[in-house]
């Protein structure tokens, strides 16, 4: 699964999904329901969530080792630095190899002030950064204290993430910068919602890959938008997400007629954004929140 991974990141078209898994032990539920439309066939790899928003879901990694054998298909299984300290991570990392899930997601993670359990505390040891630091040592036969394993591990493909719009276009190629520095396999963008944003986008992160050498892709991040209350959302309050005015102003036009014709705008808006981003650089990220049907009727 390595090397497939691997070999579509950089040699041609290149589609992942995200899966979040369920709260609850039936993580074949999810599966089924994927499994029920024609979407599985058109993408190349998963990638898990880890508790998103700090609700409680089920683990990650043991959901990607499940979902890889379901499909054959390679997963990537996200963890977040708020729920773990060193240990923890190394351990589930090893956990994970062992499981042949042997691509991971490195994200800070959202703030356990939000979680859905009671008192929660975010451990942040540090941010992403570590965890890419981590799995760059492993890959070197040692762990974050520098002793060497006992055995070989199996090669892991290490992402990353960035927002998709910045004030200052430094900064964000700053932080993107940082990231390229251990060279992952790829770094997936936050949602973007026109091609403006997206050349502006791979310009700063071409920049950013010509100073570091790095050996990283660039995928975009792709959420169809298909409500205003969502589009307004998302602008608000997810940060490095742009939705511009027209794609608002449509969406308010067409909710006004009717609910109906509002969905029916979202979904001609959202095909039309994926079938752009998709001539432009046909490496996309796509989330829908487990939304599969919806993705169905977008995705060609």
């Amino acid at each position: 699964m390595y090397l497939q991974l691997k070999n579509q990141l950089q040699n041609g078209q290149f589609i992942s999904l995200e899966i979040t898994p369920p709260h609850g032990a039936d993580i074949k539920a999810v599966f089924h329901k994927l499994a029920a439309t024609k979407l599985k066939n058109k993408i190349d790899a998963f990638v898990v969530t880890d508790s998103p928003l700090a609700r409680l879901k089920a683990d990650s990694i043991i959901t990607a080792f499940k979902l890889q054998e379901y499909f054959s298909k390679p997963t990537i299984a996200t963890m977040t630095m708020r729920d773990r300290n060193k240990i923890a991570l190394q351990s589930a990392i090893l956990g994970a190899n062992a499981l042949n899930v042997t691509a991971i997601l490195a994200l800070t993670g959202d703030s356990a002030t939000g979680s859905n359990q009671p008192n929660v505390k975010g451990v942040f040891e540090a941010n992403s950064t570590l965890l890419l630091e981590i799995i760059k040592c492993f890959n070197a036969g040692i762990d974050y204290a520098g002793r060497e394993f006992s055995a070989p591990l199996k090669p892991i493909l290490s992402f990353a993430v960035c927002n998709s719009r910045a004030n200052q276009p430094k900064t964000l190629q700053k932080k993107i910068i940082n990231k390229l520095k251990f060279n992952p396999a790829a770094i997936i963008t936050q949602p973007v919602y026109d091609i403006e944003n997206a050349k502006w986008l791979k310009n700063i992160f071409d920049e950013a890959k010509e100073q570091t050498k790095a050996d990283t892709e660039l995928i975009f991040g792709f959420f169809p938008v298909t409500k205003l209350k969502t589009a307004q959302f998302l602008n608000s309050h997810v940060s490095g997400v742009h939705i511009p005015q027209l794609l608002m102003q449509q969406l308010s036009n067409a909710k006004k007629i009717s609910e109906e014709k509002e969905f029916a705008t979202g979904i001609a808006l959202s095909k039309n954004i994926f079938k752009e981003l998709k001539n432009f650089h046909c490496k996309i990220h796509i989330m829908a929140a487990n939304n599969f049907k919806l993705l169905d009727e977008i995705i060609e």
